[in-house]
């Protein structure tokens, strides 16, 4: 059980300012990611993909593509082009519809057909016309344990990196160039390689919406203040402490009710609230890994009585934690 600070007010410790978020929330998530691998499409194609869920990713490695959305987001772009060395990441699994800049013909390509071809001929997979080719990689990244953070559910319904653009740091840059270049000729361990590689291109597509504070509002850019994300990394770093709205607000410095709607409006939820699902969240991972009677594990996670943990569980999970345990054991 986490170590109670004598002083609520004092500032976050050094380990607290170390813990990383954005890592704790993915792993927390079990993430698994599966590269379909390359595929060159002659124009005119089309590619649709209508199933929700996962994270779809797409690396660019010649040609371009038209990249539309098939549900329109209020007040975000619907269409993207891409172009070699860009990456599209669609966190939501948006249904999507990714084309040569053409018209594209009257039948799209489906996960179905990609999947029935991989693995048929090594290298790159050909689909499409005779006309100019577009080469892209795609895969997919799966989410193992619900409910996702709300840090994750508040990403845009597209990350897009642009080749030679700010948000595409030099080590992306190297990334895409090394999945790339494996996919082109793939040997032993590909796929294992080109999964780590994906995994990497999503940390870092990530990265690009921890913005510079006052940039931008809503999930993961709640990193960048500094107020909140000393807040969110405490949370982080001691779920099961004693927390309420004054004593965060105290730990970083700032009045309860400025905190409170700061907290609100960057993060997208009230900080009880985000405290809470991350308490769940642990207690999920607990009972997923450890054998431990649920009374200790609500300890571990900040509830001194059994009862008020079960009815918050039940409340965050969807059922109670005897009967998750039972769901996530078989």
């Amino acid at each position: 059980m986490a170590k109670k600070l004598e002083n609520m007010s004092e500032a976050p410790g050094h380990e607290d300012a170390e813990i990383d978020v954005v890592s704790e929330v993915l792993g927390a998530v079990r993430l698994t990611t599966d590269v379909l691998g390359r595929f060159e499409l002659g124009a005119p194609w089309a590619f649709r993909s209508d199933r929700g869920g996962a994270v779809a990713l797409y690396v660019m490695a010649r040609g371009s593509a038209t990249l539309e959305l098939l549900e329109k987001t209020r007040g975000m772009p619907s269409v993207f082009a891409l172009s070699a060395g860009d990456v599209a990441v669609l966190p939501h699994g948006a249904p999507h519809l990714l084309r040569d800049p053409g018209a594209g013909p009257r039948r799209a390509l489906t996960s179905a057909d990609l999947a029935c071809r991989r693995g048929m001929q090594p290298g790159p997979t050909r689909f499409g016309g005779s006309g100019p080719v577009t080469s892209f990689v795609a895969g997919a990244f799966h989410f193992g344990a619900a409910p996702r953070s709300v840090l994750l559910e508040s990403l845009p319904s597209v990350l897009h990196l642009v080749s030679g653009a700010v948000s595409m740091s030099p080590q992306a840059a190297a990334t895409v160039q090394m999945i790339l270049a494996e996919s082109a000729a793939p040997g032993p361990g590909s796929a294992m390689m080109m999964a780590r590689l994906a995994d990497i291109i999503l940390v870092h597509a990530l990265r690009t919406q921890t913005c510079a504070a006052g940039k931008a509002h809503g999930g993961l850019c709640a990193l960048a203040d500094p107020s909140i994300g000393g807040a969110l990394r405490l949370i982080h770093a001691r779920p099961a402490e004693p927390w309420t709205v004054y004593t965060m607000a105290a730990a970083v410095g700032m009045s309860r009710s400025a905190f409170a709607a700061r907290f609100s409006e960057l993060v997208g939820e009230s900080p009880l609230k985000y405290l809470t699902r991350w308490r769940m969240t642990q207690a999920a991972e607990l009972l997923r890994d450890q054998r431990e009677p649920v009374a200790r594990i609500a300890e571990r996670v900040g509830y001194g009585n059994a009862a008020a943990f079960m009815k918050a569980f039940t409340r965050v999970q969807g059922m109670g934690p005897g009967e998750f345990r039972k769901t996530v054991g078989r």
